[in-house]
């Protein structure tokens, strides 16, 4: 991601197939956040175990008939999310939580067709340089890699004594797609869609890349929030359970103490806590430099500060709410807002 902000990769002016180039990484851009939310939607209606086998080209085709549709929920039957979980749940609700991991793979797959046939066209009439055709290479193959991992993460809820995906690897699944959204407004910036380029010193550029670096970070936090269902407890702010910082024993319960940083819920819940004041903090001191010091760069930095705030009170009122479907959606989705602001923002000071 650094590598495509910091280099200089101009789209050949004279082809007429740059504004394709720049339509076509946006279809994407928008379809990854689509599908960003949808994965958020299939995690807290409990859906994505509800498909048991990776295949990726028939599974395309749902169950066309009772037979098919019976056939699949007998497999469903046989892992433990149903034994522990859903036991007598009927035809009609399995239906109900089918679809939406159908629907999640169904973008996935239209994710892959979209951004593969674009780099086809793109690297054939060759559209942009050849260095920016290898990036952009290199990020088709973070996007087969972030597919591999979805599959990862639902084997791991197909154990034993499983109900639900493990925490860690639902956080790197989000990660992974974050990734791949970060390097889409990455390269969209390279192409002039978000702004043009800012001079600035390196401290600043440091500082920009450090949020982002933040962002990240606090996303794969809330990863471990969703994954561990840790947002269902302790759902009073700023006090957790009447305390602003719980006792080391309550912190430190489980053993081995690693263990705490994953399946915790107060230590989960915590960590994302103090990583969103982090973040708050570090976008409304970078505003409030570039307003001094930097003014061509104050207005996106401005932007962040206010999309990190909003960002934090939303997920103050989700986690007042208990998570409400609505509001956990929201809360995932406006994460890649405050991500591709970020990015664009650090790109933007970085570029030469």
């Amino acid at each position: 991601m650094a590598d495509i902000a910091a280099s200089s990769i101009p789209v050949d002016r004279a082809r007429s197939g740059a504004g394709f180039v720049r339509a076509w990484l946006m279809l994407t851009l928008v379809l990854v956040a689509v599908m960003v939310t949808v994965g958020g939607a299939t995690r807290l209606t409990g859906s994505g175990l509800s498909i048991t086998e990776w295949r990726p080209i028939t599974g395309a085709i749902p169950p066309l008939s009772e037979a098919a549709w019976l056939a699949e929920f007998e497999k469903y039957r046989q892992i433990p999310q149903y034994e522990l979980l859903n036991k007598g749940m009927s035809l009609a609700e399995f239906q109900f939580i089918y679809w939406w991991e159908w629907g999640h793979r169904q973008l996935g797959r239209l994710i892959g067709l979209v951004y593969l046939g674009g780099f086809l066209y793109v690297a054939a009439r060759r559209l942009v340089s050849p260095r920016f055709t290898v990036l952009l290479f290199g990020m088709g193959l973070l996007l087969a890699l972030q597919g591999l991992v979805g599959w990862i993460m639902v084997a791991s809820g197909l154990q034993p004594g499983m109900t639900a995906v493990a925490p860690v690897k639902l956080t790197l699944h989000l990660t992974f797609a974050c990734l791949f959204f970060a390097s889409l407004v990455a390269a969209l910036s390279q192409l002039g869609a978000f702004g043009r380029p800012v001079v600035a010193g390196s401290g600043f550029r440091a500082a920009a890349w450090a949020l982002v670096a933040l962002v990240f970070l606090q996303i794969s936090l809330g990863g471990l929030v969703a994954g561990s269902r840790a947002g269902f407890t302790y759902n009073t702010w700023p006090l957790m359970d009447g305390m602003l910082i719980p006792p080391a024993a309550v912190l430190w319960s489980v053993t081995p103490l690693w263990e705490n940083l994953v399946d915790n819920h107060a230590l989960v819940q915590f960590n994302h806590r103090i990583g969103a004041y982090l973040l708050l903090v570090s976008a409304i001191a970078l505003a409030w430099h570039a307003r001094r010091h930097l003014p061509e760069a104050a207005a996106g930095a401005r932007h962040l500060a206010i999309t990190v705030t909003g960002q934090a009170l939303l997920g103050i009122v989700t986690l007042l709410l208990v998570v409400p479907l609505w509001a956990g959606l929201a809360h995932q989705a406006f994460a890649l807002v405050v991500l591709g602001i970020a990015v664009n923002l650090a790109w933007r000071l970085s570029a030469r």
